[in-house]
């Protein structure tokens, strides 16, 4: 049974848990990693970047400040980016052990590049969708490239597309995304998950999750039946915890919710193949019709229309060849009633 390759964000929320539980940042990364590996999740994902490099001092808060009150994006980043190429490589090592892939978005030249020999696939941010130079950069190094195409026209996305392919990536995710957290489920806009997959038949479509989750998971369901192929949704252990992606972030029992509704959906979606399902076949043969005598015949007598009435089962022949049995005559005398068969005219 399929079903979408699932990405946990993790992002930068163990920061949070580390500081609430009074351990250490990696200690509450691999805390996360284990959660994820449990709810059956197939890939990590963590954020690399340095306040300094990825934003500017004065840049303004974008996200809903009543959930995260850090009032601009340089104060939000300077208390997770205490993490570089060391923790990221025990971070790597450690989740390729507990079976899952590993990956982190880069946010500057010097992350993607150490790193290049850690991620089993490379991430991008909707936020460097018209960063080209860098997306070339990336590009270059020959591993697939999955990005994020939240806040952006489709012109922007043909134009990042083309500036993978011309420097060789073939291995391509776009992920469905807005850019808004957390995104209103009236703005999930799911259907662009199909304009994705019509306009680029080469890439792979996924979605990048940022609906607050509930009781049904139904957002994500969603997403697959419209044909996303990668899920990422933010994680966390704890959605009650303040500040950054909590607050929109799914916990390990919403995935596990989510992977058993995409196994549900795989189930009952079932073949594109018409067939005559083996369920069927009694219920075939006895709700079918067949040719029925509608009087007593004698051996001899000439079949009319009026003589023959189409009934349940569809044990004798198909009401489709009347024509050809009308006009035959009966072989033996034969009841009221009776399921005509080929034998009997």
């Amino acid at each position: 049974m399929k079903k979408p390759y699932i990405i946990a964000e993790l992002g930068v929320n163990f920061y949070d848990t580390a500081r609430v539980m009074n351990i250490s940042p990696l200690e509450a990364a691999k805390m996360y990693i284990d959660e994820a590996a449990k709810a059956g999740i197939d890939c990590a994902k963590f954020q690399s970047y340095k306040a300094g490099t990825i934003v500017s001092k004065n840049s303004p808060a974008y996200w809903d400040t009543t959930k995260e009150p850090t009032k601009t994006q340089y104060e939000l980043f300077l208390k997770h980016d205490s993490f570089g190429e060391k923790e990221y490589r025990e971070l790597c090592d450690y989740t390729h052990s507990k079976g899952m892939d590993f990956t982190s978005t880069p946010f500057d030249y010097a992350s993607a590049d150490y790193l290049e020999d850690m991620v089993d696939f490379y991430k991008i941010s909707s936020s460097d969708l018209s960063n080209l130079p860098f997306i070339r950069h990336i590009a270059k190094k020959g591993k697939p490239v999955y990005i994020s195409v939240g806040a952006a026209y489709i012109s922007e996305v043909d134009e990042a597309v083309r500036a993978l392919t011309e420097e060789g990536c073939k291995d391509i995710v776009l992920f469905h995304c807005v850019l808004s957290y957390p995104t209103k489920p009236e703005d999930a806009n799911l259907r662009i998950i199909e304009t994705l997959k019509r306009v680029f038949p080469f890439c792979r479509i996924g979605f990048s999750d940022h609906v607050a989750p509930d009781d049904t998971m139904m957002t994500l369901s969603a997403a697959y039946m419209l044909g996303a192929e990668v899920i990422e949704k933010h994680f966390t252990i704890d959605k009650t915890l303040p500040g950054n992606d909590h607050y929109h972030a799914g916990d390990p029992s919403d995935f596990v919710k989510a992977i058993n509704n995409f196994k549900w959906i795989d189930s009952v979606l079932g073949s594109p193949e018409k067939v005559v399902l083996k369920c069927e076949e009694t219920p075939r043969r006895e709700a079918r019709r067949s040719l029925v005598l509608t009087r007593d015949m004698k051996a001899g007598e000439v079949i009319e229309e009026s003589d023959l009435m189409p009934k349940r089962p569809g044990t004798g022949i198909s009401p489709q060849y009347a024509d050809i049995v009308i006009g035959r005559a009966v072989k033996s005398d034969l009841q009221e009633d009776t399921i005509l068969t080929w034998d009997m005219i």
